[in-house]
């Protein structure tokens, strides 16, 4: 697989926007999910549960390839051929 470098930045500037990036992408999650609860309090609190907790950890999903990003320079994962 062909490994595509989006910038070419030293691994320190990478990691400092990587993590500006992974907490401004939080930050707006939380404010979603936040903005969500108006309408979720009306559900039973076993529902309630199971939202929080899928959106507690579907975060990671999208931020997977800013991490790859961050701590190798390129977005997608490298194969051994």
């Amino acid at each position: 697989m062909v490994r595509l470098s989006v910038l070419p930045l030293s691994p320190s500037a990478r990691k400092l926007i990587g993590a500006v990036l992974i907490v401004s992408f939080i930050v707006l999650w939380a404010v979603l999910v936040a903005s969500l609860a108006q309408f979720v309090w009306h559900w039973p609190v076993f529902v309630q549960t199971l939202f929080y907790l899928i959106m507690g950890l579907a975060w990671i999903i999208p931020l997977k390839p800013l991490i790859r990003w961050s701590q190798t320079g390129a977005l997608t994962a490298s194969s051994k051929d």
